[in-house]
């Protein structure tokens, strides 16, 4: 089921099924903003992640000597959600723990993801809570696909990223399986923040930076105008295209989690970024988006 938000300046879309923002349409132009989940390229358009953000070694985790199978960015954006509330610049999205949960992921959880416009923001939250009696242990994180170029005209490689830094990134990037190689490579940024948008960027899969280097990225227009502009808190992001493709977006994505490294031994209670709360407990963190 498609939710529509809207205001003077944008008008947005989820779908109920993952609580997935589908649409971000500005409203004076009729520009298109979000992928719009052609499986040509890809057949998302902002999944979200949870309970897993990423690959896991063996794409299996372990609780108290426990192998569970589980595939990438666990299960949560292939599940339909339930509608608790909607107005018209505001919903807000619901997932509870079940049986079938709990066979593949064995704790009790209640996820909410709340969209709010104001003006031209999109405020996306993200809710988790904790009902039953042990911890529970898991990641989340966002994986929206922004339209790159944003007309027509020009392609990707004529356009900027902006980050609120001033010196080049680190960034990490995936081995054949998904899971963390080196982490060691260095992305050009200038004085200024920005980073053009090289066609082989994206060659090697997702690019992850890590340690709060930046909470703030823009994509930018050939000219250096930023047009949408993602802020968060995370401990990391994520950068991603097709690798190969071509394909007309990039996706910004807010994490807090990430895959294995290559080498993970542990369980899952040892995972790198991983968010524990403890009976009754809550986490709620946010990110938005701004169409500039």
């Amino acid at each position: 089921m498609d939710i529509k938000l809207e205001n003077d300046l944008l008008e947005v879309t989820i779908n109920s099924f993952g609580a997935e923002l589908s649409s971000i349409t500005g409203k004076e132009t009729g520009t298109q903003y979000l992928w719009d989940a052609d499986e040509k390229f890809w057949k998302r358009s902002a999944p979200v992640l949870f309970p897993f953000v990423g690959s896991l070694k063996d794409k299996k985790y372990t609780v108290d000597g426990k192998d569970y199978p589980m595939g990438q960015h666990g299960f949560a954006r292939d599940m339909e959600f339930s509608v608790v509330s909607e107005t018209k610049d505001e919903a807000w999205f619901e997932l509870r723990s079940n049986d079938d949960t709990l066979a593949k992921f064995p704790f009790e959880f209640v996820l909410k993801i709340g969209y709010r416009l104001d003006g031209k923001d999109i405020n996306v939250t993200w809710h988790v809570e904790n009902p039953g009696d042990k911890e529970l242990l898991f990641s989340i994180g966002g994986h929206p696909a922004f339209m790159c170029p944003v007309t027509e005209e020009g392609k990707q490689s004529d356009y900027y990223l902006k980050f609120d830094a001033d010196k080049a990134l680190t960034y990490g990037l995936l081995s054949s399986d998904g899971l963390l190689d080196r982490d060691d490579y260095l992305l050009g940024v200038d004085i200024n923040g920005y980073c053009p948008i090289d066609e082989h960027m994206f060659d090697k899969d997702a690019l992850i930076i890590e340690h709060f280097q930046a909470s703030k990225v823009s994509l930018c227009t050939p000219d250096k105008k930023p047009y949408l502009t993602v802020k968060f808190d995370a401990p990391l992001f994520g950068l991603w295209s097709p690798a190969g493709k071509g394909a007309p977006f990039v996706c910004i994505e807010p994490w807090y989690g990430r895959c294995d490294r290559a080498d993970f031994s542990g369980e899952l209670k040892d995972r790198e970024y991983g968010n524990v709360l403890a009976a009754g407990e809550i986490f709620e963190k946010s990110y938005d988006i701004t169409i500039e």
